[in-house]
């Protein structure tokens, strides 16, 4: 029988990237660096074989999509910030059978799902940059990324989330979630934007992020799933905050009684507000 061991809500700001390479960006973001690899340092000491990530940088309009591929292999560049990630390569294998079971128990909780295997379906910078730090050692662990549906309400991916934990129960394989998409997601006008890149597009939103930041840490987990909904609109949530709703469903929403555990200082990017937070569990089994 499987388990989730990990569960985490990470960063993959496109600044991250920028951070690892030479130039005047170098080490800007160090600490969310250094909280992606505690988490991958974690992921490793708990034996993890595959990354399940819920990229909302894989937007998708309609249904619930997994990207079922054997072997994932590329070479990236953004589409949407081609000055900031460009020349990224990258080899992970996949994990098509975890990837069929999600979809089983997808379609089984009353949603559509559907699962892929085509050539020429990519990786996204959701999974890519936190990807490049978390799992570069060989042999290296499956990656297995699921689509965030813009139009996708907080309750469908609590949902979704509880279908990836029946899954993970199924396949024997000990998963280490991660939802990687920003906190609150707010950019500032295009005009602006080069300014932003070290600070919040509004106090209210950093407000907000820090509030639901206590929440987590604090344990406050039911208050926090009443709050989600309207938090997703009014701090413009990344992708429909569909990444944060998997999350709390794989953790067991309201019932759950753990914490987090914020690994980096709160960081704003371009307006966004970033965090890598892991959140502690018992082995879901």
């Amino acid at each position: 029988m499987g388990e989730i061991v990990l569960a985490a809500k990470i960063t993959h700001v496109p600044s991250i990237w920028l951070s690892l390479q030479e130039g005047k960006h170098h080490g800007i973001r160090r600490q969310a660096e250094e909280a992606l690899a505690e988490v991958s340092r974690r992921a490793q000491e708990r034996q993890v074989d595959t990354f399940v990530i819920a990229d909302t940088h894989w937007l998708n309009s309609s249904g619930f999509h997994l990207n079922a591929k054997v072997r994932h292999e590329g070479r990236y560049a953004s589409h949407e910030l081609p000055h900031f990630i460009q020349g990224l390569t990258y080899s992970y294998p996949g994990d098509p059978e975890l990837a069929a079971l999600i979809g089983e128990e997808i379609l089984t909780g009353g949603q559509k799902s559907l699962v892929h295997d085509i050539p020429e379906l990519g990786l996204e910078y959701g999974t890519l940059v936190p990807m490049h730090i978390m799992n570069s050692q060989e042999p290296k662990v499956r990656v297995l990324p699921i689509g965030c549906n813009l139009y996708s309400t907080i309750e469908e991916n609590l949902r979704v989330g509880e279908a990836i934990a029946r899954a993970a129960r199924r396949s024997g394989r000990r998963v280490a979630f991660l939802a990687s998409g920003s906190l609150s997601h707010q950019f500032p006008t295009n005009a602006l934007t080069s300014k932003y890149l070290n600070s919040i597009s509004a106090e209210f939103n950093a407000q907000m992020d820090h509030a639901v930041l206590e929440m987590w840490c604090d344990g406050r987990i039911g208050e926090f799933l009443e709050m989600l909904p309207d938090y997703s609109v009014r701090c413009s949530g990344e992708g429909a905050m569909a990444d944060t709703g998997m999350l709390f469903g794989i953790l067991g929403r309201s019932s759950y009684h753990g914490h987090g555990e914020q690994l980096c200082e709160y960081f704003p990017s371009t307006g966004t507000g970033q965090v890598v937070v892991d959140f502690s569990l018992d082995p879901i089994a």
